[in-house]
């Protein structure tokens, strides 16, 4: 079985609102081997919802209508459905009941538009909701079934786990669909894929989809099986040829992030970090912290911007920075031997650099940025240049920061 989904509503086409659940129901349906063909938006307008509608019923074995199920007059999905599957809307006094009860509980009259939630399409199934007033529907037309959904995330989770997932789960013919992403740093995506290419071409099953994040590289891998086994066989065989062609270039297997990475290797080896920043204002220090139980592996850190707070919180030496300027090697060297120090950390970081718009000169750029590395053994330094705008500027100085921690706690 193949699906699609569409999301209706004139908000998901402007720039303040997204689509987050088709996510939740793409995951759920390649949980059962079901693949997303085709994924639509459209806003609330009856002649194009219903022009898409025509076009899923008779391309797709199984379509899901999120949202447009409300008692507002630009709440048409029912309608539309009814319309274009030829079935006249009937009232349900089962419904009708369930809404007035619900109301009577809030202690208010029920509005009138509320009895537009009463109408199902002859010979559909309505779906309770149980917690909300629109009831979902389900319809099978011609070999195509047919479902529409509350939009409210909360609603149609619950919906959908309770009356869809035990129906599908028998309709997806045993098929199987298993995904893998490996997340790539320091290499381009380029690189990447002139490494990996060769492996992944003579393979139609499992699909190959190389992505470019900020910062990093992911490739995702999705096979298909006769079972779970089978699908996972699948990523098994070629994932191993494209480990070998990354080699320590990958840093995640199984979705984790470079600061859970980061994290796990810190604990592992029983070290600490701490941070002095300067053009990531913290954001090192943000990230490290997002991972439950960071305060094991990570002290704090100084976000000193000025040149100051560079010297008053981690010692920089003043005439350090007067003669190499706050954005140097020298500087970024002394942040983090500094905080290395002032904390007793067994690693201290230190960053500094020019994120811009503004700022930059001939000889330091916007986007140069200096990180420096220190332990007990040594202190490295290394010297970037990034491209983009301001936030570019931060996050890809961010992900270089956690990559040195990485490389050097892993050695």
């Amino acid at each position: 079985m193949d699906a699609e989904i569409i999301a209706v509503g004139s908000e998901l086409l402007t720039p303040f609102h997204q689509d987050t659940n088709s996510l939740y129901l793409t995951g759920k349906l390649n949980s059962l081997g079901i693949e997303v063909r085709y994924k639509t938006i459209v806003g609330d307008h009856r002649g194009r919802l219903a022009e898409v509608v025509r076009l899923a019923a008779g391309r797709s074995e199984l379509v899901i209508l999120i949202g447009g199920l409300g008692p507002t007059e630009d709440d048409l999905n029912r309608e539309v459905v009814a319309e274009v599957l030829d079935r006249p809307l009937r009232e349900v006094d089962e419904i009708r009941l369930k809404i007035e009860e619900r109301w009577a509980r809030l202690g208010r009259p029920m509005p009138e538009n509320n009895l537009r939630q009463t109408m199902v399409p002859e010979g559909a199934e309505w779906l309770e909701n149980s917690r909300g007033t629109a009831p979902g529907l389900w319809i099978e037309h011609d070999g195509c079934i047919m479902v529409l959904l509350p939009g409210p995330p909360h609603e149609l989770e619950a919906m959908f786990e309770a009356s869809c997932l035990p129906r599908l789960a028998g309709r997806s013919g045993g098929r199987r669909i298993r995904s893998r992403v490996y997340k790539v740093v320091g290499l381009p995506e380029s690189e990447v894929d002139r490494r990996i290419a060769p492996h992944y071409r003579p393979y139609t099953n499992p699909e190959t989809t190389i992505l470019s994040t900020m910062g990093t590289i992911e490739v995702h891998l999705r096979a298909h099986g006769g079972s779970e086994a089978d699908a996972e066989s699948l990523l098994a065989e070629l994932g191993d040829k494209i480990e070998l062609a990354l080699g320590d270039h990958i840093f995640s297997t199984r979705g984790e992030s470079m600061e859970e990475v980061v994290g796990m290797y810190l604990v592992m080896k029983q070290k600490t970090a701490a941070v002095a920043e300067s053009c990531t204002g913290g954001l090192v220090a943000e990230r490290l912290t997002r991972v439950p139980g960071s305060s094991i592996f990570f002290l704090g850190g100084v976000v000193c911007y000025s040149n100051e707070l560079k010297t008053r919180l981690v010692g920089v030496p003043a005439e350090l920075i007067a003669e190499h300027g706050a954005v140097s090697k020298a500087v970024a060297q002394a942040l983090a031997e500094g905080i290395r120090r002032r904390t007793g950390s067994s690693l201290g970081l230190g960053i500094t650099g020019i994120a811009g718009p503004g700022g930059g000169t001939p000889e330091k750029p916007v986007g140069l940025v200096f990180i420096a590395l220190s332990d007990e053994r040594s202190t490295e330094v290394r010297q970037f240049r990034f491209p983009g705008d301001r936030e570019r500027v931060r996050t890809w100085a961010s992900v270089a920061a956690l990559e040195m921690i990485r490389r050097r706690v892993r050695s």
